[in-house]
């Protein structure tokens, strides 16, 4: 066969699965308009598994489909690999979560730079009036030591307009963030002047990546852990992250 020939093979087979693809998009899409999801889809792409389609909802969230959208499904797929099970859901949401988190600019976040090298970074869903939280705000200079950058960002667990909420507008309207912080854990009224401030921004990203409580810590790698843990064993899983 000419070479002309090949590419010209090539071409019309790309052809018919880009056409096909398309057509399993907007059948999809169709189909799922019928459902009223909370969260809009954010693209649809053919996935490892032959026949069925990778749904990626806004906040990283991935649904499965079938060419013809009658077949939806919500869990994980998984493929084997030299006989070991890898979670390709997983692996999508926290590539999408890190992305994410790491699109946050520092300069919104109240920063705990790592003492010399930095080796890693978590970023921290936090509030103020949460008992956990003191307790992972005490355990900072421990992990800052150890290399490890912390970031907070805003979660009032309560919601908007809660005491939570004000108590954070206030840290993040201060000149002094980061010393802020550090008076209102520890139980010390702060003054600062209203100001445009990420709070319900960051709020409403927690919210998409499935936070429902505080802390909530993201790894560099987009893996979330819900809740407190202490210091030897949360450095160990971040600096253990790839």
């Amino acid at each position: 066969m000419r070479l002309t020939q090949i590419f010209a093979a090539a071409l019309a087979l790309f052809s018919t699965v880009a056409l096909a693809d398309n057509a399993a998009e907007q059948a999809i899409r169709k189909s799922l308009e019928g459902l009223q999801l909370e969260v809009p889809v954010e693209s649809i792409s053919a996935s490892p598994l032959a026949g069925l389609y990778e749904v990626k909802l806004q906040g990283s969230r991935v649904l499965y489909a079938s060419a013809d959208g009658q077949f939806v499904v919500q869990g994980y797929l998984f493929q084997l690999k030299d006989g070991k099970p890898v979670n390709l859901t997983e692996k999508t949401e926290r590539l999408g979560i890190s992305k994410l988190i790491n699109g946050i600019p520092v300069a919104e976040t109240v920063v705990y730079p790592a003492i010399g090298e930095t080796k890693s970074h978590i970023t921290v869903f936090t509030d103020t009036t949460c008992p956990y939280c003191h307790k992972l705000h005490a355990e900072i200079p421990e992990l800052n030591r150890q290399g490890i950058e912390v970031r907070y960002v805003a979660f009032p667990r309560q919601g908007l307009g809660s005491a939570g909420d004000e108590q954070l507008q206030a840290v993040w309207c201060s000149k002094d963030k980061k010393g802020a912080m550090d008076k209102m854990v520890d139980g010390k009224e702060i003054k600062a002047a209203k100001c445009a401030n990420p709070v319900s921004k960051q709020f409403a990203l927690g919210q998409s990546i499935g936070v429902n409580g505080t802390p909530a810590i993201v790894l560099a790698d987009g893996q979330v852990i819900p809740g407190y843990q202490p210091a030897p064993q949360l450095a160990k899983l971040i600096l253990g992250a790839k």
